[in-house]
Formats: structure tokens, sequence, C-alpha cells
């Protein structure tokens, strides 16, 4: 017998959560299908472990430098089984909070998997959910490359599998996860080796944002950067180690470990879009417009799987404001994706938000662009900020930039010294 619903949400990571939430709100009757734990990557293989584990290598920095204020401190090794004991822990209470969460606005929870029976029914445990609206919030998973020996390495999700550290590991890939998670790695004692295809990191970001991280990287961390290294096979060794063969002849290694950081795909397999008619672009993501709506009326993406910035914050937003509009009457509700705010949690980390010093080129007009070294009364379009706290001052700078605050509104505010934040209100 089929059940009806007023909303299906496939996915219970951040965003199908959110939304899913907001719409129960407002009084809809929703049911959510998810088979594995609530919270998506982010709180279980992504933001959130990854930040404990970039908090421990912080202050394995901190005890370093505090011998030099005074501190009469002595380290050893990093204790990882602890510390992933403690993490762990923390993670499963959250998943716990998740649920209780959907349980407090009535939100029926159902632990299995979802596919589509046609465009407004959904099967999920043996149970026919049927729906005028339905959101795809199932969100991504690394991709592995194409090569021979691919699966003798880990993926993002791996490294929070590991019970110990290892000590020699080659993280492959220029992404922003494979800069914070080289970071991190060697900021635990790992010796760590970023092994990329080109010559930049961080393609996506600003120029500025590459060429530091890898810097950083190099000279704080000791990380060994190899570039124009195409990875061409994966092999174990005799002695148990493995070693990675690029496409120039080099072999790399020998590795304990090697991370793939190369990506991530949209967690698409077995919904059975084709019977709804669900439609991909060429990379694989829901085709979608700018209210989150795919090429079905009534099926929506939210979040990673949506091929839109792949960033929690992002999908809570959308799925909330996709709510909004189709429960909350407000019509026309749909998220911006312009002036985005994100931190690259590298050592120090480095924040953005607005366009690139290219993208502002091409859009604006190069003649029409400054960058910070003359006074400018035009409306600021990109703030790039790298160093310690880079994470928390990035917030209410990107509040500034949404409004559209020039630099004559940032010279006209008064700084705060001593802080690293007065620097982007002093700039000459």
């Amino acid at each position: 017998m089929t059940e009806n619903y007023d909303l299906v949400v496939i996915g219970g990571g951040s965003g199908g959560l959110a939304a899913a939430q907001r719409a129960a709100e407002y009084g809809a009757k929703v049911v959510l299908a998810e088979r594995g734990r609530l919270g998506g990557t982010c709180v279980n293989v992504g933001c959130v472990p990854k930040k404990m584990m970039w908090n421990a290598a912080d202050l394995g920095s901190a005890l370093h430098d505090a011998v030099d204020y005074g501190f009469q401190v002595e380290t050893g090794a990093i204790d990882w089984a602890t510390l992933k004991t403690k993490r762990d822990a923390y993670i499963e209470r959250l998943n716990g909070i998740y649920a209780d969460n959907l349980a407090r606005r009535n939100i029926e929870l159902v632990r299995a998997h979802a596919s589509f029976i046609d465009a407004h029914t959904v099967s999920a445990g043996g149970r026919l959910l049927r729906a005028d609206h339905i959101y795809i919030a199932t969100g991504s998973r690394p991709r592995l490359p194409l090569i021979a020996g691919a699966a003798l390495g880990i993926t993002s999700d791996g490294f929070f599998e590991l019970e110990q550290r290892p000590q020699r590991v080659a993280v492959v890939g220029s992404s922003y996860i494979a800069i914070e998670l080289a970071g991190i790695l060697a900021g635990l004692g790992a010796q760590t080796s970023l092994v990329m295809r080109g010559d930049t990191a961080l393609k996506s970001f600003d120029s500025l944002l590459g060429e530091v991280a890898l810097a950083m990287l190099r000279e704080e961390d000791g990380v060994e950067i190899v570039s124009r290294a195409i990875p061409a096979e994966l092999r174990r060794a005799a002695h148990g180690s493995l070693e990675l063969r690029v496409h120039d002849g080099r072999t790399l290694g020998p590795f304990d470990c090697v991370l793939w950081a190369i990506g991530r795909g949209a967690a698409v397999e077995n919904l059975g879009l084709e019977r709804a008619g669900v439609g991909l672009d060429v990379q694989g993501f829901i085709c979608n417009d700018k209210y989150q709506v795919s090429n079905v009326p009534g099926i929506y993406a939210i979040g990673d799987v949506s091929g839109r910035a792949q960033l929690t914050p992002v999908a809570i937003a959308a799925g909330r404001r996709l709510s909004d509009r189709l429960f909350g009457g407000q019509t026309g509700r749909h998220l911006d994706y312009e002036n985005v705010p994100t931190v690259i949690f590298g050592r120090p980390p480095l924040g953005t938000v607005g366009l690139s010093e290219k993208s502002a080129a091409q859009r604006h007009g190069a003649a029409n662009l400054k960058v910070y070294r003359a006074s400018f009364v035009q409306r600021i379009v990109g703030l790039h900020v790298v160093g310690p706290g880079a994470d928390e001052m990035l917030q209410g700078f990107a509040v500034a930039v949404r409004m559209g605050a020039t630099k004559k509104d940032f010279d006209d505010t008064v700084a705060i010294h001593p802080t690293s934040a007065e620097e982007l209100v002093t700039l000459r």
C-alpha cells in the first residue's frame, strides 16, 4: 500500500536534514530515508572530524611554540588511537542528536536505501512512499583514479578509519581536501608528500591562495611537493610498502599509505533516476536550476548531488530556502550562490569570499579592476586572507562583501589592534 506524504527526502546529510526540518516546521508531513549514519559526509567523514584532526595538529604546533614563550613543555608522539576513539565518540553523539531532532519535529525516519518507482513514488525498506515533492540529497563520494592498483590506496573516507598514524604518506591531488589532509598528516608527525598532476594547487580558487598553500606546506610543515606527476599505477612492493609509478617513468615511494584526493562524484547509484526521468549533467550531477528543481517538476536536488559548491553551509542554506518556498509561502525564495565564503583549513587557514582576481577581470574587465594596491571606491568583489584566525575573521567580512561594501567602507572602519583582521581595513 502506498503511503502519502507532503515531502519525501532521500538522504540524511546536512542538506537533507535541514530541508526536512524546515518543511516540518511549516506543518508538512515529512519522511526521510537514510540507510547510513545521519549527518552525511560533513559529520561523519568530512568537516567535523577533519576539524578535530586539524585542531590536534594545531595544538601540536602550539606546544612546540610554547617553549618560545617560556613554557616548559615536554611533548612526544601523538597517541593516535586515543584521538580516534574520542573523535569517533563525539561523532556518534552527533548522530544521536540528529535522530532526536527529527523525532522532535515528527519527521519519520526510514533506515533504508531509497529508489524511485516513478516521478512521485519512492521505495524504501519495503514501503512505497509518495509525495508531490521529493528532495534528492544523497551527497557525493570520493573518486578513485582509473589506474591499476588504485584500490590499494584510501580516500578521505578511509583517512578517518586509520587505526594508527602512517609514517610515510602520499596525498595525491591538488584540491582543498588534498591541501588540508596533507597539512594535518604532516602536523601530526607523518612524513608527507603531496603529489600533483600539474604545478599549481587550488585551481578553483584565487591563484594567490594556491601559491601560498604550497609554500606553507613546504616551509612550515615540511611536506614534499611532487609536481607534474600523473599517476599510472599503484603497486605493493616486495617489502610490503606502496610505490606509485607516474607517467613520466618516475617511481615515488616507498609509502605506508597513499591517499587519493582527486575530487568527488555525485552519489546517485541505484536511485532509479531513470524510472523518474531525472537527468544528469556531463559530470554526473543531477541537472537543476537556480530553484534546485531538476528536469522533472516536483523532484529537486540539494547539496553535493546538485553539482554546486560542495560545502555544508551551502547545502543547508539551499535546503532551507527550498522548503521556505514550497511550504512556507515564500515565492521566489532560493539560494544565491554568489559570494559564498569558504575556508581551506591549511596550516594556517586560507579564507576566501567573492571573485578570484582572474574571475573578476573576466567579469568586470581587467582595466576596471584594482587589487589592494591603491585606494579605490569600487565595490569589493573578492577577498582572500591567509593566516591564523582566517577561518573566524572571514565570516564577518563575507557579510560586508555580500552587502556590497566598498574599499572606502573598509577604510572608514576603525581597526582593532593588534589583530590580523585589522590588515583588511588598513590596506593602502
